[in-house]
């Protein structure tokens, strides 16, 4: 049984950590996948734990930041509505447009799987903007709390 589980937490870290990288250029939460890849691994390995925590708190930072400004908010909202619709157009497939320069075989690939995980990060990006914003948009407090549990992290990062 230990071995099985122990394979398991391999597929699904490794996994997940590829397909955040992937993500970082790619549609999708790249940072959340890294984050929960690092969470997985973390079970097994010591290195996984101890980047677990800096990332965490990048994260948060950014999500902090993220909130902000109406600007950002407006900016972050914007972004998830085009990915969505993005997304939507993947699924339909329309016809290759008489403008496209490329091979046919270019035209929105991966179809209706690249559309549903586009649509998927949309849901995402809002679920976790509107946690930022409940959690940080207005709160100097908690960004500056924040900002302390991050100079720990990296203190205890350093002293491993």
């Amino acid at each position: 049984m230990k071995a099985a589980r122990r394979i398991a937490i391999e597929i699904v870290g490794w996994g997940l950590l590829l397909a955040g990288i992937a993500a970082l250029v790619l549609p999708g939460p790249g940072l959340l996948m890294i984050f929960a890849a690092l969470a997985v691994l973390s079970q097994q390995y010591e290195w996984a734990e101890r980047r677990l925590d800096p990332v965490k708190y990048r994260a948060l930072k950014g999500a902090a930041e993220s909130v902000e400004t109406r600007a950002r908010i407006a900016a972050s909202t914007i972004g998830a509505v085009l990915l969505a619709v993005a997304g939507v157009v993947w699924i339909s497939d329309p016809d290759v447009p008489g403008w496209w320069p490329l091979a046919e075989g270019w035209w929105l690939p991966g179809g209706a799987a690249t559309g549903i995980t586009q649509i998927a990060s949309a849901f995402i990006a809002v679920a976790l903007l509107v946690y930022s914003y409940r959690r940080f948009h207005g709160k100097p407090d908690a960004v500056a709390a924040l900002e302390r549990e991050i100079d720990q992290a990296d203190e205890d990062f350093r002293g491993r």
